[in-house]
C-alpha cells in the first residue's frame, strides 16, 4: 500500500471563482479527480458552483470520460436560506457553455433524483444539502447503493457545530464504519471510502490519517486552499469595488443632470422675474400717460 503523495492537478488554477465556504478544497477536489478518475460524479447541493465547476474543470483538463450531475432545487434552505432565480440564471449560463457536452443540471429533489441512477454506478458522491444529522443521514443512506466498488463519498462542514448543522455528528459515527479522512480547514470536508476497490492513491489519506501523518496532510491542502481563497475574495472585491465606482459615476452624473436642471429652472425664474417687471413697468407709464 503506497503512501500519499500529491498529483499536479493539486495546484489547479480555477476558472470560476463564486464564494464560497468550500473554495479551500479546490485543490483536493482537483487531486481527487486525477487520483480516482470517476466514470459518474454527482453533487448533491450546488448552489453557486464553487465545487461543482472545479470538479468539472478537472475532469476536462484530466481527460477523464466521465458523465457529471448536479442536483439542486437552487432554491435554497434554512441554512443557505432562500435566493432568488439569479443564482441558478447565472450558473446554468456558465455550465452551458463550459461544461454541457459531459455535464447535467438536474433541478429536483435530492429524493427524486436518486431513481434516475443504477445502483453501484457512481464513483464520486458529494453530499453538500440541508446540513442537519437528520438530512445528512437520510441523503447518505438514500444514495448508498448507488456507490460503485471504486466509490467515494464528501462530507462538507464536517467542522461546524452552530446553527442545527449535525454533518459533524454523523460524521463521527459514519467515520467509524468506513476507512476515512478529514480536512478541517475551510468548514471541514469528510472523505470516506465506501469502495473496497478505490484507487491505493486514495486509501493512502486513510492510512497516512491513522499513522499519524493526517496533520500534514491537512496543513498541506489548507496551505494550497488558502491561496485560492484568496484569490477568490480578491476578485470579489474587484467586483465589488466596480460597482462602487459605477455607481459613484452614476451619482456623479445624476449630480450633473440635477444642476444642469436647477441652473434651466433658475434662468426660467429669471426670465419670469424679469418679464413680470417689464409688463409692470408698462403698466405704470399706461397710468402715467392716463394723468
Amino acid at each position: 500500500m503506497t503512501s500519499f503523495s500529491l498529483n499536479s492537478s493539486a495546484f489547479i488554477q480555477p476558472r470560476n471563482l463564486p464564494i464560497s465556504a468550500w473554495t479551500g478544497h479546490i485543490p483536493f477536489a482537483a487531486w481527487l479527480i486525477e487520483a480516482l478518475r470517476p466514470r459518474v460524479f454527482v453533487e448533491l447541493g450546488t448552489h453557486h458552483g464553487a465545487s461543482y465547476f472545479a470538479f468539472c474543470q478537472a475532469l476536462l483538463e484530466n481527460r477523464v470520460e466521465a458523465k457529471s450531475f448536479a442536483v439542486d432545487t437552487w432554491k435554497g434552505d434554512v441554512h443557505s436560506e432562500e435566493y432568488g432565480e439569479e443564482v441558478y440564471t447565472t450558473l446554468s449560463r456558465y455550465h452551458d457553455l463550459h461544461y454541457s457536452s459531459f455535464s447535467s443540471l438536474m433541478r429536483t429533489t435530492f429524493d427524486d433524483a436518486v431513481e434516475y441512477f443504477a445502483d453501484g454506478s457512481i464513483d464520486l458522491l458529494h453530499i453538500d444539502g440541508l446540513h442537519t444529522y437528520e438530512a445528512v443521514r437520510h441523503d447518505f443512506e438514500t444514495w448508498l447503493s448507488k456507490m460503485s466498488v471504486r466509490g467515494i463519498v464528501l462530507f462538507h462542514d464536517t467542522n461546524v457545530r452552530e446553527r442545527n448543522f449535525g454533518v459533524w455528528e454523523f460524521w463521527s459515527e459514519i467515520s467509524k464504519v468506513y476507512p476515512s479522512f478529514e480536512f478541517v480547514h475551510s468548514h471541514g470536508l469528510g472523505v470516506l471510502i465506501v469502495g473496497k476497490e478505490a484507487p491505493e492513491s486514495v486509501q493512502a489519506l486513510a492510512i497516512d490519517a491513522e499513522n499519524g501523518r493526517g496533520a500534514l496532510i491537512n496543513s498541506l491542502f489548507s496551505t494550497l486552499g488558502t491561496g485560492i481563497s484568496y484569490r477568490a475574495d480578491i476578485e470579489w472585491w474587484k467586483k465589488e469595488v466596480g460597482k462602487f465606482g459605477q455607481r459613484i459615476s452614476e451619482l456623479e452624473q445624476a449630480v450633473v443632470e440635477k444642476d444642469a436642471a436647477l441652473a434651466e429652472s433658475k434662468a426660467k425664474i429669471n426670465d419670469l422675474e424679469a418679464s413680470h417687471l417689464e409688463n409692470k413697468s408698462g403698466s405704470g407709464n399706461e397710468s402715467d400717460e392716463q394723468l
